[in-house]
């Protein structure tokens, strides 16, 4: 979140609805989270298991750092791989698993492979994973169900509530009048951006949630809402009566072989409500797994994690939702032409990246502090995966 155009007079005088801006200023800044707000933030744990799964190191593709890339859309010259990385994009770590080895690993400044970071709205692709996991389970029945079969105290609200399903929530086409702001450039701002800091900040997701009213009817129209996987991850937890963070650890953390425990945010003790919409910390090597998950079709070591019906389903090329579906991004995004054996990947805030091409048996992470470079990182590691030797 950036909050650099609001400034904590403004908040006040118009005696808005909550404190939530204040408090998203009083705790990150006028700049909003960085990949380690997480240490100041109510958090719940993702445990690991007992065994860690190590990827195995393969040959190092040293060809990658003198790679030239040219993206005409963002205007940039030809650079190396190398450049594009380094250059204004305040990347943290770069790691490549090719053929089910480290090929490619890369850190800057203090950031190492034992570094814990947010990942944002990647968190978003890894509650679609726990969506798919609770239709495995049988915890929801499917994914055409109303939320309100989750959600009962919603039938109570408006009727639209009864015509919002969980696939309208996987695919951004809720209706809700919710909007991710985060700047103040226009009076009109102030509402969507204070309800935007109350999701990030504020202390109790389901009365938000209850709050909530609509702005065309779900399925109609698509726009990118975090609010929409908030909703997801409440309808996870009551379908399967787990706290997310536990559900997570026992499905994906300790099968996976994790090597180290992860973070969530939650809106506070008292409720508990994890920030499946963005509050996933992890470090970079464990984040590769997520993608290598995908790159199998849901299995992993030979254990069915997710049913392979499900990945194949979230890496359909969807053009009515512009390339993107069930919380993953086709390559056709940003404007960039769908080439064949192209990828696919999850993104969030600073350019935290999971890169997947299955016909090059490719996995590509990043983390990052910002992007300010002129690459758009998807599509840099798309053209890399296409020259892939």
């Amino acid at each position: 979140m950036k909050l650099r155009h609001i400034i904590v007079l403004t908040a006040c005088t118009l005696a808005v609805s909550s404190c939530s801006i204040n408090r998203a200023l009083k705790t990150d800044g006028k700049d909003g989270p960085n990949i380690y707000s997480y240490q100041k933030r109510e958090v719940d744990t993702i445990a690991k298991g007992e065994e860690a799964f190590v990827f195995p190191v393969g040959k190092r593709a040293d060809w990658i750092d003198s790679f030239y890339f040219f993206h005409k859309a963002h205007g940039c010259d030809s650079m190396t791989f190398l450049e594009a990385m380094s250059m204004k994009s305040d990347s943290q770590g770069l790691l490549i698993i090719h053929e089910d080895s480290i090929v490619y690993e890369r850190y800057w400044g203090d950031f190492n492979a034992n570094t814990y970071a947010t990942i944002f709205s990647v968190s978003k692709s890894i509650t679609s994973l726990m969506c798919g996991i609770a239709v495995d389970d049988g915890y929801i029945h499917s994914i055409d169900d109303p939320v309100t079969d989750y959600l009962p105290e919603l039938k109570k609200k408006d009727p639209m509530w009864q015509k919002l399903t969980i696939r309208h929530l996987l695919d951004m086409k809720s209706g809700l009048d919710f909007e991710d702001t985060y700047e103040f450039t226009s009076w009109k701002d102030l509402k969507m951006l204070n309800a935007m800091a109350r999701l990030n900040y504020g202390h109790n997701i389901r009365k938000q949630i209850k709050g909530l009213k609509f702005r065309c009817e779900p399925g109609t129209k698509r726009r990118y809402e975090s609010m929409t996987s908030a909703i997801l991850g409440v309808v996870i937890e009551n379908a399967s009566g787990k706290r997310f963070a536990d559900y997570l650890s026992e499905k994906v953390w300790q099968p996976l072989g994790m090597e180290h425990d992860a973070l969530i945010n939650i809106d506070s003790r008292k409720h508990d409500m994890a920030h499946a919409f963005g509050g996933i910390t992890m470090t970079l090597r464990d984040l590769a797994k997520i993608g290598q998950l995908y790159l199998n079709y849901g299995s992993w070591e030979g254990k069915r994690i997710v049913s392979e019906e499900w990945i194949r389903q979230t890496i359909t090329f969807d053009d009515d939702s512009h390339g993107y579906h069930y919380n993953w991004y086709n390559i056709s995004y940003e404007g960039y032409i769908r080439p064949e054996n192209s990828g696919y990947y999850a993104y969030g805030i600073c350019a935290q990246t999971i890169y997947v091409n299955p016909y090059k048996n490719l996995v590509i992470v990043r983390m990052g502090s910002a992007n300010n470079g002129c690459a758009f990182l998807p599509v840099l590691f798309e053209q890399l995966s296409i020259y892939w030797q």
